[in-house]
């Protein structure tokens, strides 16, 4: 198989503006995006992505999940595709590149074969996967969830928001469900670009992260009830505080991660009181434990941890509690070939690299269960993600989607 010449590399400056441009479609408060999963700004960001990918001459596939398939043939019909790709829906308060680097740096390995003329024998199919963000419809990497068997169509589709709306209904109504089944195509690989979400890159002045593992993920989402009522008239010792309940489980959650440092991590992002007044006590708390670690056997002693400590602490307040496992996902070890691939790339560009585990969730770590996966990662400022002030250098962007790029290509096998 040859390998690309270290002379092919994307328009940098084209890949920033398609950026820029995109980063308009939902803007945020404070500089960055709120285009959530099958809202009306996310239609409104497919059909931006559309429009360019029709532009550059290839064919849209969409499946019944609304992942979004856009083709460049190869030379061979019988080749399977090389898959490339991220998504392009954010936090309600995300940043510019989380996800969208991702699938724009795809459509730029697109733009650049075809400014060159250079033919693949593999087709070449840039992808958006619906919902990876998981904040407004749990589990985060839904659809390439469904896509890779983890979980069924219809569960997926009975999804409920905050207001009850279902994630089927939503993705009718904004016009993008496609009658494609959904997890019907094989893929020869499948390669993913992504802000690194960390510090480590940046920190140690390295241009590409080679991701060999995904870090293992576990969300439980944990009830706890009590009793509202007025803050100013019931006495201490007749209350039963279910915030409070949950500030006590929340520091044990924070015993438990530090419990398996360094490399263990827990936290809860998503926190709901009920009824949520100023003046009455909470009778009803609804959270998600988010606890991560590369050692499987180090998630589940923290899952269990997590419901022997809340259980102990709601049973001793008079609180019942409830446990609901919402999301997860076992450590992921990349392909090695694709892997190889990437860090050849990397070498063969002239950037500095070295190899990482992904602390986050991504499509990937799903895809890699039913194709051989990689990732590649360049650095963000100091490491922040899931912000609105999450930023990176175009010069970041530009070598990321370079070493992609040449581990696409490489892997779609150049026709001469």
């Amino acid at each position: 198989m040859a390998s690309p010449g270290e002379n092919l590399k994307i328009n940098g400056d084209r890949l920033w503006e398609s950026l820029m441009e995109m980063a308009k479609i939902g803007p945020g408060v404070a500089g960055g995006n709120n285009r959530q999963t099958v809202t009306d700004e996310d239609g409104e960001g497919r059909a931006l992505f559309q429009s360019w990918c029709q532009a550059a001459g290839l064919s849209m596939g969409l499946d019944q999940m609304g992942n979004m398939f856009a083709r460049r043939e190869g030379t061979d019909p019988n080749a399977l595709p090389v898959y490339v790709g991220s998504h392009l829906d954010t936090q309600p308060t995300g940043g510019k590149y989380d996800g969208v680097l991702g699938v724009l740096g795809g459509l730029e390995i697109i733009r650049t074969l075809n400014d060159l003329d250079i033919k693949t024998k593999h087709p070449i199919v840039v992808t958006n996967w619906t919902n990876e963000e998981g904040t407004r419809y749990a589990p985060a990497m839904l659809a390439s969830g469904v896509f890779a068997g983890i979980h069924t169509q219809d569960w997926a589709y009975d999804r409920v928001d905050h207001d009850g709306k279902k994630f089927g209904d939503e993705l009718a109504r904004i016009g993008w469900r496609g009658d494609e089944e959904v997890g019907a195509r094989k893929m020869h690989a499948f390669f993913e670009l992504h802000i690194e979400q960390g510090p480590i890159l940046e920190a140690e002045g390295k241009d590409i992260g080679v991701v060999t593992h995904g870090q293992g993920l576990s969300w439980t989402q944990v009830t706890i009830e009590g009793k509202d009522s007025h803050t100013g008239s019931t006495p201490m010792p007749m209350r039963k505080n279910a915030g409070l309940g949950m500030a006590r489980v929340l520091e044990a959650v924070d015993q438990i991660a530090w419990s398996h440092a360094p490399d263990a991590v827990g936290a809860a992002g998503h926190i709901d009181v009920f009824p949520n007044s100023r003046n009455v006590i909470p009778g009803r708390v609804v959270f998600t434990v988010d606890f991560r670690s590369p050692d499987i056997a180090v998630i589940r002693d923290m899952e269990n941890k997590l419901r022997v400590a809340a259980s102990d602490i709601c049973g001793q307040m008079g609180l019942s509690v409830s446990f609901e496992k919402v999301g997860g996902f076992d450590p992921v070890e990349f392909d090695e070939g694709c892997v190889t691939a990437v860090r050849s790339a990397a070498e063969r560009l002239g950037y500095s690299h070295r190899d990482l585990i992904s602390g986050a969730g991504h499509d990937a770590c799903w895809i890699n269960r039913v194709a051989p996966t990689a990732m590649v990662m360049c650095p963000c400022v100091d490491g922040l993600s899931h912000n609105e002030a999450e930023e990176i250098s175009r010069e970041w962007a530009t070598a990321g989607a370079d070493v992609l790029m040449h581990a696409v290509v490489e892997t779609a096998e150049i026709v001469e």
